[in-house]
């Protein structure tokens, strides 16, 4: 096959003569048509240049005509689309974690779209600090001395480390260097944050003595760390965070804890930040967008010496969070205030009741069947997601469709508009009303019959 040259790459002109460019050039802007082209033979310019192997039909007016649709889709592409949450798994990470609030996304767009007093002291009329529409709600939330805010909790960890931690060790059991979702390595961070990781215990056991051995003249801290979506369960010994602190503090050290997911209320038998707090630790860390209900953003907690200290770090400028952050955030943190938790429509959904899961089963499954659709009421088991609550199966409603194409039409659900994503168990369709927003039903439904005609 003879190798491909630039030169081989039809003219601009001729390619707006060609039948296939024609048939499309009615649904676009002209100039819109001519950039796409003009991207399209760039790209193939450049990978004949590279000297990849391409063949001749790579040039023809149909492929490129292909290309070039394709160019304009994506151009055109509103990126994030709305997605139906029907999994039954409240904190997906996939699909975005948390739902804000509608305050809370609200007050995001208001920031987004115009000026604000966000590094601004109205009384002075000089330059204020963004930690100042925080720091105040979560102090109360919490019963903290002292918070800070950055973009996401593994921000939130290597801070502390990098900034209290550098160039000294940091103690921590060997059953807590766990890996979370996307490759997250709890020793990974601790290295790239310039702390000296120094493990201590077994993988299922760490007593109180391994920590008080393990303490030297470099040791700056113990660290415990939230286990995540990740248990153990046996012949295991965890050592409580107030022996630890009390361990730390007569030692003339820190004792940091990483909290993870971030509960304010009480979830199951997750401890919540004021627990965390009360036990003793210097320094607490946790997620916004996991089970505080809020946007995605990391939370420290404790004293205010430590605090201040991150607060000046210069690290602390490439972590800290944009404007809408800040809204959604202190927006959420006012609704857990003001209206509490059931506000919040992750807590609402994780709280939700099962007589009341099953009453809104059976209404989704009322409207399927008046629209045609054949479909049973079923009892599920959904989960927290996120890497919360690993333990802890949710117990649910929702309605079951059982067709012979169910990978074909949950893909058809999946790309319609809006988006629905389910999940298939067995041979059946499975659709659980606890991730289900208000209004959601509704689009469900239509959903539905649109992707089964």
């Amino acid at each position: 096959m003879p190798t491909l040259r630039a030169r081989d790459l039809p003219a601009l002109h001729r390619l707006l003569q060609a039948q296939e460019i024609v048939e499309i050039a009615g649904r676009y802007p002209r100039e819109r048509l001519r950039d796409a082209l003009r991207e399209v033979l760039g790209e193939l310019r450049r990978r004949i240049a590279a000297g990849e192997d391409l063949p001749p039909a790579a040039l023809s007016p149909a492929a490129i005509a292909e290309r070039v649709q394709s160019q304009i889709h994506y151009l055109e592409d509103p990126g994030l689309r709305r997605v139906i949450n029907a999994t039954g798994v409240v904190l997906h990470t996939n699909l975005g974690r948390a739902p804000l609030a509608p305050r809370a996304a609200q007050a995001a767009a208001r920031a987004g779209q115009a000026y604000s007093d966000l590094e601004f002291d109205r009384e002075s009329g000089q330059r204020g600090s963004r930690q100042d529409h925080l720091e105040g709600l979560l102090r109360r939330l919490t019963g903290a001395p002292a918070a800070l805010v950055v973009n996401n909790n593994a921000a939130a960890v290597f801070l502390a480390l990098r900034t209290l931690c550098a160039g000294r060790e940091t103690v921590i059991s060997r059953g807590e260097l766990v890996e979370i979702g996307g490759s997250f390595r709890v020793p990974d961070v601790m290295r790239e944050s310039g702390t000296i990781l120094r493990e201590v215990g077994t993988t299922n056991r760490t007593h109180l003595r391994d920590y008080r051995d393990a303490i030297g003249e470099e040791t700056a801290a113990l660290l415990r760390v939230h286990p995540s979506n990740f248990r153990q369960i046996g012949f295991t010994t965890r050592v409580a965070g107030e022996e630890i602190a009390a361990l730390a503090h007569g030692a003339g050290i820190l004792f940091l804890e990483d909290l993870g997911s971030g509960a304010a209320v009480p979830l199951a038998d997750e401890p919540t930040a004021r627990e965390v707090l009360g036990s003793g630790a210097d320094l607490v860390t946790m997620s916004g967008d996991k089970l505080l209900g809020g946007p995605q953003a990391g939370i420290v907690l404790g004293r205010e010496d430590l605090v201040g200290r991150l607060r000046r770090a210069p690290l602390y400028r490439a972590l800290r969070p944009d404007k809408m952050t800040i809204a959604a955030l202190a927006e959420t943190l006012r609704l857990y205030l003001a209206d509490g938790p059931e506000a919040l429509p992750a807590v609402a959904m994780l709280r939700a009741d099962e007589g009341q899961l099953r009453r809104r089963a059976l209404s989704l499954a009322q409207r399927l069947r008046r629209a045609g659709i054949p479909c049973g009421v079923v009892p599920l088991a959904g989960r927290a997601g996120g890497g919360s609550l690993p333990e802890t199966t949710l117990p649910s409603w929702g309605v079951a469709l059982a067709r012979a194409d169910l990978e074909a039409l949950h893909r058809r659900l999946r790309l319609g508009t809006p988006s629905v994503v389910a999940r298939i168990e067995g041979e059946r369709l499975l659709f659980d009303v606890r991730t289900l927003l208000p209004g959601d039903e509704r689009d469900l439904v239509q959903a539905i019959a649109e992707a089964m005609r």
